[in-house]
């Protein structure tokens, strides 16, 4: 079957995520400089997941150019990423209201390491689907990136038990280690193309 229901409704769902987290800023109802600083920690865990929906956005996005076709593991493994991706309001919120607290933040880790478990899975789907050989196989190889991802989350959860600046500071890691589109399948795509 094709990939463009996939990507079409992926990008759905990851819009109405972003408007979600916005939604969840209230207004503050006072006009002086105090009401604001007291949203800075809601802002700042704003700001966080923003970037992570917009990395977990452009990859989906290059990976899908990748393929050529799914089936029905990878529309499953999709909607997986997708569940774990749409829980990050709720953990974003939790943890901005609660000016960063240990479980919240251990818990907003634990979102995204899902997260990452999932795109993994579903990049590995890709993978078997389309063959040894294939653009999105070969651009992924052994996704030292990917399953490094895996460790710094799962140590950066244990870590928010000791302080979760120490968790938020790795998290904030792995978001610029992904900042940039994985070039892995940007090269491959443009060896294909010539």
């Amino acid at each position: 079957m094709g990939k463009g229901r996939v990507e079409a409704f992926s990008d759905g769902v990851l819009a109405i995520i972003i408007t979600i987290m916005v939604l969840e800023m209230k207004v503050p109802h006072g006009t002086s400089i105090n009401e604001l600083k007291s949203l800075i920690p809601i802002f700042i865990s704003y700001i966080l997941s923003f970037i992570y929906i917009g990395i977990y956005w452009n990859n989906h996005h290059h990976m899908m150019h990748s393929i050529e076709h799914v089936n029905g593991k990878v529309l499953w493994a999709n909607m997986h990423l997708l569940f774990w991706l749409s829980l990050i309001p709720f953990a974003t919120g939790w943890m901005g209201e609660n000016h960063f607290a240990t479980l919240p933040v251990a818990v907003y880790g634990f979102v995204l390491l899902m997260c990452a478990v999932a795109y993994h899975i579903l990049a590995r789907l890709l993978a078997h689907l389309h063959g040894k050989d294939s653009i999105i196989a070969t651009a992924i190889g052994k996704d030292k990136k990917g399953k490094a991802s895996v460790i710094i989350y799962t140590i950066a959860v244990c870590l928010c038990f000791i302080h979760p600046s120490i968790g938020i500071a790795l998290y904030t890691i792995v978001a610029a280690i992904w900042f940039i589109p994985d070039k892995r399948i940007e090269k491959k795509l443009e060896e294909e193309e010539k």
